[in-house]
């Protein structure tokens, strides 16, 4: 892995639109189908609402490109704390994109385990194989936030979800957090680049962490296969753009 490149935005707007402006562009000079893992989150959302309105939307390759989630809360979907129901009302409503090219989590009938294991076999149909290969990332963009606990996607310190490097989706049981899923690690950075966004002073403390390398924060350990870049207001970090 390169070292991690670092934009710094004015405000949690102007972040927004240049992380929607770079998914857009890194989407439009890509061949093929192209693959995205979603965050959750108000900094998120806004890039969704940015990526579904002119002139991006009328500039984005929905008809090829394949929406995953990095995590989600183990609720239906229709539920308000629904990742997959604030992309929903965000963008996928909104933009021309085939219904088979939405893989949200399974959160419905069945548990958390069950569910875990059936998005793992989803990512591996897409991918078209059982292992993942440097060579070969499962996806060409991925979309983290950062917790002011050092959390990204639903992994939290101190939670055995850290240590799994074989499964690609696992269940997360924890009185904290309460039941999600998420990607782990190896289908995390199982992609051509992987991006923080991070807005707000109180992300300023964690954010000066995860970039020195702090391995007890689970958001300073993610090693992608491609470019790890960050995108963040300058509330939440300082220094010049790069």
């Amino acid at each position: 892995m390169t070292s991690p490149i670092i934009e710094i935005a004015a405000d949690a707007e102007a972040l927004a639109a240049r992380a929607a402006d770079w998914l857009l562009a890194t989407a439009a000079g890509t061949a093929g189908t192209f693959a995205v893992a979603l965050s959750g989150g108000s900094t998120p959302r806004r890039l969704y609402q940015l990526l579904a309105a002119p002139p991006r939307r009328d500039r984005f390759p929905w008809e090829r490109t394949h929406w995953f989630w990095g995590d989600e809360r183990f609720v239906p979907p229709d539920d308000p704390a629904s990742n997959c129901r604030m992309v929903h009302e965000a963008m996928l409503s909104r933009v021309p994109v085939p219904a088979a090219n939405i893989h949200a989590m399974p959160t419905l009938d069945r548990d958390a385990a069950a569910a875990a294991a059936e998005y793992e076999r989803t990512l591996k149909r897409f991918h078209g194989a059982e292992t993942l290969a440097p060579g070969r990332p499962l996806f060409d963009v991925v979309l983290l936030g950062l917790g002011t606990d050092g959390h990204t996607a639903s992994l939290f310190p101190g939670t055995a979800v850290l240590q799994e490097r074989h499964r690609w989706a696992r269940e997360v049981t924890d009185a904290a957090v309460g039941t999600r899923l998420t990607l782990t690690y190896p289908a995390l950075e199982s992609s051509r680049a992987v991006a923080f966004l991070v807005a707000g002073a109180d992300k300023r403390p964690m954010l000066e962490r995860v970039l020195a390398g702090d391995a007890a924060l689970p958001a300073a350990r993610v090693r992608p296969h491609g470019a790890l870049r960050f995108f963040a207001d300058r509330a939440a970090g300082a220094g010049e753009s790069s």
